[in-house]
């Protein structure tokens, strides 16, 4: 791809509506696409064909979000709390007390990286070397990081930092690149950057010579051509895990590009790749869901959507992703959005701490 400075715009002063709306659009989005994925999970496109066709809705009977949502809710939960005074210290004590010390649900903790991370957490290894596991490169950083792009609207580098303290107790190298291109992508879109930056802003977080960065270059620069040339781009031929974070954020991104950030068309296109559909399409729905805004997603899709099930994370029950949307969106807008892009943004006082009548990571 031609080579674009990461220079996404400033959302308009006081437009607390607008902000309100992508980032409704970017929580709900990977929800839904996360919903939409669950069923075509480690699957190659040929069997979604032999199964369903072409996938253009819901095909479980009672569509839900997976662990890929439900870990959301929890690093935005967490993020709500403390906004850009995050800690390793925090993100490790809210692991403890909401995860790996309490009785897991049917899922056991979702995904290898956070099976690995629980088991170290629960032998009594603190981070980084929580994240000493098989599995670090996974993408189960990246299925939980869209929460910091929201919060850091307008400001890739800062949803990057954040997202890397969150990932310290779970992941490492690629899989940490893995959550910072897509939450930098998701602050790109939350200020109304056109595709092409957003994905300028997802690259310039992560090294250039990293497998996350070669991954998201290769898979953008054929985007063009459709899912089976992305696919094709970036998947790891033989390899038997879905997980891996660079080819399941490329995936994301390629989709997300080749529907130029259309929500329908970039989760729809995600999904139908297979691997780990889940996933990707969550992400690609936390893209396109900030790029157009909630309204952009089809009704018949967001229906479902309800709370948490609590089915991976049983703490998580009851909350739902448009709260979060509300407690990582001020009120006031206008007192961080006029300053520079990268400046620190100050946390708002009603957003400091959860509701305390609601249990909180």
């Amino acid at each position: 791809m031609p080579s674009i400075a990461c220079v996404p715009p400033a959302p308009l002063p006081g437009d607390a509506t607008g902000l309100r709306e992508r980032a409704r659009g970017a929580m709900l989005g990977l929800a839904v696409g996360d919903a939409l994925g669950a069923p075509a999970e480690n699957m190659k496109p040929s069997e979604i064909r032999a199964r369903w066709g072409r996938i253009t809705g819901y095909v479980a009977e009672n569509p839900a979000g997976t662990d890929d949502t439900e870990y959301a809710i929890f690093s935005g939960l967490l993020l709500a709390r403390h906004g850009s005074a995050l800690t390793v210290s925090h993100v490790e004590t809210a692991w403890h007390q909401w995860i790996a010390d309490r009785d897991e649900g049917p899922f056991r903790g979702a995904g290898f990286s956070e099976r690995g991370t629980l088991e170290n957490l629960r032998r009594g290894l603190a981070a980084p070397i929580s994240a000493q596991h098989r599995h670090a490169w996974s993408d189960g950083l990246a299925m939980r990081a869209a929460p910091f792009g929201v919060f850091a609207a307008g400001r890739p580098a800062e949803a990057a930092r954040l997202v890397a303290i969150d990932g310290s107790v779970s992941h490492d190298g690629e899989g940490i690149y893995g959550g910072q291109a897509v939450a930098a992508g998701v602050a790109a879109a939350m200020a109304g950057a056109p595709t092409i930056s957003v994905v300028a802003c997802a690259l310039a977080v992560v090294p250039d010579d990293s497998w996350t960065a070669r991954s998201l270059r290769r898979a953008v620069a054929v985007a063009h051509r459709g899912e089976r040339a992305v696919r094709s781009a970036v998947v790891i031929g033989g390899y038997p895990w879905t997980d891996l974070a660079p080819e399941a954020v490329a995936l994301a991104f390629g989709a997300y590009a080749a529907a130029d950030g259309d929500f329908t068309e970039s989760v729809l296109t995600a999904v139908n790749m297979g691997r780990d559909a889940d996933t990707t399409a969550a992400v690609a729905g936390a893209l396109a869901g900030a790029t157009r805004g909630a309204s952009s997603i089809p009704a018949e899709w967001t229906t479902p959507i309800g709370p948490a099930r609590g089915s991976c994370l049983p703490s998580m029950a009851g909350h739902h992703v448009l709260d979060v949307a509300e407690l990582l969106t001020p009120d006031d807008c206008a007192k961080w959005i006029t300053g520079p892009l990268l400046a620190s943004r100050p946390t708002p006082s009603a957003h400091a701490a959860a509701p305390e009548e609601e249990p909180q990571p």
